[in-house]
């Protein structure tokens, strides 16, 4: 179904998917009442929003895909999702885990010999995966930004702290993770990720290098500044924020952390070990890529787990000894962004319920959280 409607100085345009499952005329009504306002105030061009519930999906489309060919948003488009990739790159360590090619347990230096007598050598993949590892900072200095130049980083680079006490979250750290979990599976991480773990998980339209074919579904994004911009190279780009998808591939990812029976064995155990909590950060859990809450969560402890300063500063966190399971009762979610694009994904298992948020602009984290938290509260209630 397809709707057309004229609001503020553009057009908006809806499409949801066809479901039985739940009152749809009552969830498009919130939808639309949290992201129409959403878009106005923050100016972006364009949105899509795909909801899962009980086993039905429906998707909410709206604006453009570009302000310049005026391409309607539709649940196809692609979007890139920055740090939401962190998701998948843990999926596919967790994956390299339960085909035995690795143990989260080992040292950075049992797949990289180029740390031999480096600080890294010794610290554990899991340190890695969970931003841990003593103080890798959140982005490369702008002289090692480059695939070539990255080791050379790692080898002089020095801890602030002891691994496993304090959070600091960095895209070196789990990109390197990534890189390595990809080293252990004998191939290159973009190859593994969108030959093996993708199409593993029922993705059918999601890259890392997006392919001359589909460029068209490829969204603009746009900056804080209204200029286009898309998500430039960089070193362990691919593994740390790379993930362009649509929202209907991205909420069958959601499906999938919620209903992982369907999945082949080695990817069950993997979707479970990151659904795993390892250290507790203040309110939060720190998975394995995904962070916890107890559900139900107030919107403040969410937005208390989502601010720049959680990104940005040294957070001392408490080992979860042993590691433990989330509750089924649990809000798990990630934020995600590039200079261009703002993405969010929460699911809540034992609600069987999941939303993803993409936009092509890079608007405030409290936003997206904030309507997603409304969206699902509101839908938990019908």
């Amino acid at each position: 179904m397809h709707i057309a409607k004229s609001i503020l100085t553009g057009v908006f345009f809806l499409a949801c998917g066809t479901t039985t499952g739940f009152a749809q005329e009552r969830v498009e009504d919130t939808v639309n009442a949290v992201i129409q306002p959403l878009m106005k105030q923050q100016d972006i061009a364009g949105m899509a929003v795909a909801i899962t519930h009980n086993g039905e999906r429906q998707y909410f489309n709206y604006g453009v895909a570009s302000k310049d060919t005026k391409q309607a948003v539709t649940d196809q488009t692609l979007f890139e999702i920055g740090s939401v990739s962190k998701t998948f790159t843990a999926t596919l360590g967790a994956y390299a885990q339960a085909q035995g090619k690795l143990s989260l347990s080992d040292p950075a230096g049992r797949f990289a010999p180029e740390l031999s007598g480096s600080a890294l050598q010794g610290i554990s993949l899991l340190n890695l995966a969970t931003y841990t590892p003593g103080g890798l900072p959140l982005q490369f200095p702008g002289e090692a930004d480059h695939p070539d130049r990255m080791f050379s980083y790692y080898k002089t680079w020095k801890p602030l702290y002891p691994a496993g006490t304090q959070r600091l979250y960095s895209n070196p750290s789990i990109g390197l993770f990534g890189y390595l979990a990809a080293r252990s599976l004998g191939r290159p991480f973009d190859e593994v990720m969108e030959q093996t773990l993708m199409p593993g998980l029922g993705l059918k339209h999601s890259y890392v290098r997006v392919p001359k074919d589909q460029l068209s579904r490829y969204a603009q994004g746009y900056a804080k500044d209204g200029k286009p911009v898309r998500v430039g190279p960089g070193a362990l780009d691919s593994e740390a924020y790379g993930v362009k998808t649509s929202s209907s591939d991205l909420i069958r990812f959601i499906e999938a952390n919620l209903r992982p029976e369907k999945l082949d064995a080695d990817l069950r155990q993997a979707i479970a070990t990151t659904h795993t909590g390892f250290y507790k950060v203040s309110g939060m859990t720190q998975g394995l890529g995904w962070e916890f809450y107890p559900y139900p969560v107030t919107l403040d402890a969410l937005l208390a787990g989502n601010t720049a300063q959680m990104a940005l500063m040294p957070q001392k966190v408490a080992p979860l000894d042993p590691p433990l399971p989330a509750p089924a009762d649990s809000w798990i979610n990630k934020t995600g962004s590039t200079g261009g694009f703002g993405a969010y994904a929460a699911f809540v298992p034992g609600k069987d319920m999941g939303i993803v948020i993409l936009a092509n602009k890079n608007y405030p984290i409290e936003e997206r959280v904030k309507a997603a938290h409304k969206i699902l509260t509101a839908l938990e209630k019908q």
